[in-house]
C-alpha cells in the first residue's frame, strides 16, 4: 500500500490537471470546506493544496492583489496530508497531543522572508502566494510570525 503523497485533483473545481500546488500549516484545515471531521492536530507535516490553470489565476489574483485567503471556497477533501497512526486503539493508551507550533514557526518564516524579498526577481508569484495564505491562515488562529 503506497502512503506518500500523490497528486490531488483542483481543490476548487476537482479537475484533474492541475498547474500549481502550495503548502499550507495543518491548522489552516480548519478554514477549508468540509474540513469539520478531520482532527487537523493529527496531521503530520504540511497540507498540499492544488490548482488547475484558470483557478490558479483567479487565487494568485486574489491573493496578490486583494489580499484574500482563498481557504474557506477550497474542499479538504481534496487536500493532500498525511495523518498519524492511530495506536492509542490498539494499545489502549493515550498519547499526548502532537504539537505543531515549531512546524507553523517554519513556514511562517520562509513566509516572512519570502514576502520581506517580493520585489526580488528571482522571488516566484506561486512562493509570493503561498506565503501570504500561511501568514493570513495563521493569523486568523491568532498565530503572528516569530
Amino acid at each position: 500500500m503506497y502512503t506518500g503523497r500523490t497528486e490531488q485533483p483542483c481543490c476548487l473545481c476537482d479537475s484533474p490537471e492541475t498547474v500549481a500546488r502550495i503548502d499550507i500549516p495543518p491548522r489552516a484545515v480548519q478554514l477549508m470546506k468540509n474540513a469539520d471531521p478531520i482532527a487537523w492536530r493529527d496531521i503530520v507535516g504540511e497540507v498540499s493544496i492544488h490548482f488547475c490553470e484558470s483557478d490558479w489565476e483567479t487565487v494568485s489574483d486574489l491573493v496578490v492583489d486583494l489580499g484574500m485567503n482563498p481557504l474557506s471556497r477550497c474542499n479538504v477533501a481534496r487536500a493532500s496530508f498525511d495523518l498519524r497512526e492511530d495506536f492509542e486503539a490498539l494499545l489502549n493508551q493515550t498519547k499526548s497531543e502532537p504539537d505543531q507550533t515549531e512546524l507553523e514557526e517554519r513556514m511562517l518564516v520562509a513566509a516572512d522572508e519570502t514576502l520581506s524579498n517580493v520585489d526580488d526577481p528571482m522571488t516566484e508569484r506561486r512562493d509570493v502566494v503561498e506565503a501570504r495564505v500561511i501568514v493570513d491562515s495563521l493569523a486568523e488562529f491568532g498565530v503572528a510570525s516569530p
